[in-house]
């Protein structure tokens, strides 16, 4: 039986996955279709999505199997291309896209939030790399088990560290030992933030992970209006305080024009480690609450758990350290979801190649 291009067409674009939102043709999808006796499909997404791409695969060729009445051969991969950045910054070289997660107080685990959400866009199968914008506080050099010093190509740039295959940059990496304070005002801790981001040799990234200073003071403002963002992310624990600090975060994102991809409610349960039972602490609904009023989505929750402490206490966050666990497929949700909502969902279209299509 033969599939005709039109009928493969409609078929495919009847396909709405959560995360895209609209018909694969419609979402420019497919990167090369094969019509005839023996039907090939190339589907190609605009994110990272290792975890789901199989499950893609099977629903795709069921439903071709049922609209076509013919086995169709489907291929998936992924191709990130840049977003949309403020007016007047160019991108920066070596790197797709700029990601910045950001609380509007500290103590809400935003860091390790950070460093898992990077791990978990790796596993995905993303070239991530992320750097530690908290020039007074990093912790990224703690969290990804690494003392390592720099090296520099030319005198001028400076290497990355690699650390759990994650190119790295924090300027931990470059003082002496963790008891040296970084002891600078506003403009110069701003000036060496900017420095770490454009003079670090950054290799083919499609995401830089940002973990951002807590706050909104002149420097998280000076940042977001300098360094080219496509997308930022917003880390809130439940309780009243907490999302009050984290509403002017998100506010500060959409004045300086970055999308907000949406938020992460952080701590939202306490799991206790004796008995396992499972309790909602600093309250309930928080980040759902502030997402639906701020008019963008609720990426995830994660729960206060002693394993995410001492993995990321130890060099070794959750997503590295137990890859299959539960805690690091939600961080592997979360990822996908904010992943897709920059190619799909808040940061206006992507550029896909052309559709090729083949009479063989």
């Amino acid at each position: 039986m033969l599939a005709t291009r039109e009928s493969l067409l409609a078929a495919l674009d009847s396909y709405i996955h959560p995360l895209i939102g609209r018909g694969l043709v419609s979402a420019e999808c497919i990167a090369e279709l094969t019509p005839g006796d023996s039907p090939q499909v190339s589907i190609e997404l605009g994110f990272p999505a290792a975890g789901i791409a199989a499950g893609i695969v099977d629903d795709v060729k069921a439903l071709l199997l049922a609209a076509c009445g013919v086995e169709v051969q489907v291929r998936i991969g992924c191709r990130v291309l840049p977003q949309a950045v403020q007016k007047g910054l160019n991108p920066l070289p070596g790197v797709a896209n700029i990601l910045a997660v950001a609380s509007g107080k500290g103590g809400v685990g935003k860091s390790t939030v950070a460093v898992n959400l990077a791990l978990a866009l790796q596993a995905e199968g993303a070239r991530v790399g992320i750097v530690d914008a908290d020039v007074y506080g990093p912790s990224q050099p703690l969290m990804l088990g690494s003392r390592e010093r720099p090296s520099s190509p030319d005198g001028k740039r400076i290497n990355p560290i690699i650390a759990h295959g994650l190119q790295a940059m924090s300027i931990g990496f470059l003082l002496k030992d963790d008891a040296q304070p970084a002891v600078w005002r506003g403009p110069m801790a701003t000036q060496a933030l900017t420095q770490m981001l454009t003079d670090t040799v950054w290799d083919d990234l499609d995401y830089l992970i940002v973990d951002m200073p807590p706050g909104t003071g002149d420097i998280q403002l000076s940042l977001s209006q300098k360094v080219p963002v496509a997308g930022s992310v917003i880390v809130t624990t439940p309780q009243d305080i907490a999302l009050l600090d984290a509403r002017k975060g998100l506010e500060m994102f959409r004045k300086v024009g970055i999308p907000v991809l949406g938020v992460i409610e952080n701590m939202a349960t306490h799991v206790c480690t004796n008995c396992g039972h499972e309790e909602a602490i600093f309250g309930t609904g928080g980040g759902d609450k502030l997402a639906r009023e701020a008019g963008t989505e609720l990426l995830g929750q994660m729960p206060l758990d002693m394993r995410i402490r001492l993995q990321a206490d130890s060099g070794n966050p959750t997503v590295a350290a137990d890859p299959r666990s539960e805690l690091s497929l939600r961080y592997r949700d979360i990822a996908r979801l904010a992943a897709a909502r920059l190619a799909y969902g808040v940061a206006g279209e992507l550029a896909f190649p052309n559709l090729s299509i083949s009479d063989d």
